[in-house]
């Protein structure tokens, strides 16, 4: 909350992805009952606190990812294999290649820093000048499905509460939204969800509350939302908003 007038501007919060390396039996079950958890968010409308990419909605609406979906999670990549791409804009030709290039084969690196083949052997598979188009078209390819195995291991735990094949009906928004609400907290909505006991909705002290929600930050309406429901979001539709706080009057005297 800012002062005279000022509003803080707050970076956004971060976004996640599923690690490509989550293989194992244990990691693998608790993708699953993450989907399970999506899946009763969806049933039960009680939004999920959940920060996952917008390339992770996606493929779970079974939506085909495109470059500018890599894009927004790994701009610096991108740009590297663009370079790679156009490397002979920058002077580069075959015999200077390996000097300007620290790579000598088709490994690239995936979603959690590691550096892996982008094709099966391709520790084994030199790169050169020459083929360095068909390096760039692979790493993409990789890094678009590299988290395939991850996102069907949640849509199988979401398969167990809803219905999956309608998931593809709907958008990455949508899905999102779905699963975890909306991640603004609007005091007018508030308004609509609160029930006023013994005291009056246009009470000097009920406009003086209302001023200050108005007055506090998205996240310091959070922290309020949290501290009178145990919740951190609102359901996207606000007829599925079934706990209502109460503003009361309190009889101090003794």
């Amino acid at each position: 909350m800012g002062h005279s007038g000022q509003t803080l501007n707050l970076p956004p919060s971060p976004r996640f992805l599923l690690s490509p390396s989550s293989c194992l039996d244990e990691q693998l079950l608790q993708l699953k009952f993450l989907g399970i958890l999506m899946g009763v968010a969806i049933r039960t409308k009680k939004p999920l606190d959940l920060h996952l990419a917008p390339m992770v909605w996606k493929q779970l609406c079974c939506i085909p990812l495109v470059l500018e979906d890599l894009e927004e999670v790994d701009l610096l990549y991108v740009q590297t294999l663009n370079s790679i791409l156009h490397i002979e804009d920058s002077g580069i030709t075959e015999d200077n290649f390996h000097e300007m290039i620290p790579l000598d084969s088709f490994v690239g690196q995936s979603a959690d820093g590691k550096m892996v083949p982008i094709i099966p052997g391709g520790n084994s598979i030199p790169l050169t000048f020459s083929n360095r188009k068909e390096y760039v078209a692979r790493a993409i390819e990789y890094r678009l499905h590299e988290i395939d195995r991850q996102v069907a291991v949640v849509r199988e735990g979401m398969s167990w509460i809803v219905p999956v094949p309608l998931l593809s009906l709907l958008t990455a928004k949508q899905l999102e939204q779905m699963v975890c609400g909306m991640p603004e907290i609007s005091v007018d909505v508030l308004k609509k969800v609160v029930r006023y006991r013994e005291v009056e909705e246009h009470h000097t002290q009920v406009q003086w509350f209302w001023q200050t929600l108005e007055d506090f930050s998205n996240e310091e309406r959070v922290l309020f939302m949290r501290f009178v429901s145990g919740r951190s979001r609102l359901p996207a539709n606000t007829a599925d908003i079934s706990q209502r706080f109460q503003i009361m009057k309190v009889d101090r005297t003794h």
